[in-house]
């Protein structure tokens, strides 16, 4: 009886894993057919053009307007760090949201609101270290 036992509950779980990787492979087989769709395009456009490289071509596009010197001029990147301290705080407010719909839950206020208060104090302290390197002074 425990063999029969043992092989009903084995049979449910491969249809219960069966079921759960059917309803995947519909994203799945979309995804294939989206990278497909993808390289078949690369590739079609990599047969199909001229090939006619000329001196004229091979030029740095400016709008229309000559280039100047090289191609490969060194830029500087000022507002680097507010982009990342940008990142930082979004990825900050996709952990408050759903923090936010579980708080009101019974059972969860406490033990929630002390998380984001750690999660929160590791922030506070990497913006206080930012600014006293002085990386958030604006030049």
């Amino acid at each position: 009886m425990r063999e029969t036992l043992g092989d009903s509950s084995f049979a449910a779980a491969n249809v219960v894993a069966a079921d759960y990787f059917q309803s995947y492979s519909v994203v799945g087989l979309l995804a294939v057919i989206g990278v497909l769709f993808v390289a078949v395009a690369f590739g079609a456009g990599r047969l199909l053009r001229p090939v006619v490289p000329t001196p004229e071509k091979l030029l740095t596009y400016e709008c229309g307007v000559d280039p100047v010197g090289e191609g490969w001029a060194h830029t500087q990147v000022r507002y680097y760090v507010y982009a990342f301290l940008y990142v930082i705080f979004a990825v900050d407010s996709i952990f408050l949201f759903p923090w936010a719909t579980v708080f009101a839950a019974p059972g969860y206020g406490a033990t929630t609101l002390v998380e984001m208060f750690i999660f929160l104090g590791f922030l506070a302290v990497g913006l206080l270290y930012a600014y006293k390197k002085g990386v958030l002074a604006w030049t």
